[in-house]
């Protein structure tokens, strides 16, 4: 069957989507001798599809990879890092890091930690990071100063960012104020650069550390267990891939309240 190029490259674990189109674009890819272009469709199976000169072929193919990582400060959510900082697939070991077509979903800052998603399903990494789906991620947030409850509720509404508001999200206080600074969860279904760090220096509160905790039903700390330290990760049990698929598809359908 005819597909799109970039969605078959994601689905063999390549790249992600995004990733396949920027290497049509940069003329990595061709199909039966011939430099692909982007919106290009091609039938695996019929088809002679090469990247960097190396043949697809289904006995190649990487099995599915999910992994869980709780990135540490000053690491790069990239697969590759010009400037030589440590990338997070530098905390992988070897044997995960060549020939599995391992990235990550998504991007947490340099200066922030938590909850990232690696993996080589690249289907999945498309519905998981497009807008339109709005997969809920949560996170521990510290400020400075003590926001009262009016500027909470400023947050939890949307505020005008770069033009446009941004999508209600769900802002609570974690505890008592502790001296100048206040620990809040913040869990947002939208994820423009740096929003939480640019929303609450609008608000007057600038973010002094941000660390995610999930992604979607996704904990660092699974049930009955800590969570994951710094720079570890685990591999997603079989009933977490599956309550992430079918989570996805319920964003995807639009019923997910």
């Amino acid at each position: 069957m005819n597909e799109r190029l970039q969605k078959i490259i994601s689905h063999w674990g390549v790249a992600s989507r995004r990733h396949a189109e920027e290497m049509i674009l940069s003329g990595r890819v061709k199909v039966n001798g011939d430099q692909a272009y982007l919106g290009q469709k091609a039938d695996p199976k019929c088809d002679r599809i090469e990247i960097d000169g190396r043949a697809l072929h289904p006995s190649s193919q990487p099995q599915p990879l999910y992994l869980l990582l709780n990135k540490p400060l000053g690491v790069v959510s990239t697969c590759a890092e010009p400037q030589g900082r440590k990338t997070v697939l530098d905390l992988l070991p070897r044997q995960l890091q060549v020939g599995q077509g391992l990235h990550p979903v998504g991007r947490l800052d340099t200066d922030s930690t938590g909850a990232l998603l690696i993996t080589n399903d690249g289907e999945l990494t498309f519905l998981l990071t497009h807008p339109r789906y709005h997969v809920a991620k949560t996170y521990q947030v510290l400020v400075q100063g003590c926001p009262p409850e009016s500027v909470l509720e400023q947050w939890r509404q949307g505020i005008l960012l770069s033009g446009k508001n941004t999508l209600p999200a769900k802002v609570r206080r974690i505890g008592k104020p502790h001296g100048s600074q206040t620990l809040l969860e913040v869990v947002l279904r939208e994820g423009r650069n740096r929003q939480i760090r640019r929303v609450a220096e609008a608000l007057g509160y600038p973010v002094v550390q941000l660390h995610r905790t999930a992604i979607g039903p996704i904990y660092l700390n699974s049930t009955g267990k800590p969570e994951l330290a710094s720079g570890e990760y685990r591999s997603l049990k079989n009933s977490e891939v599956h309550l992430l698929k079918n989570r996805v598809r319920v964003w995807k359908s639009g019923s997910c309240s």
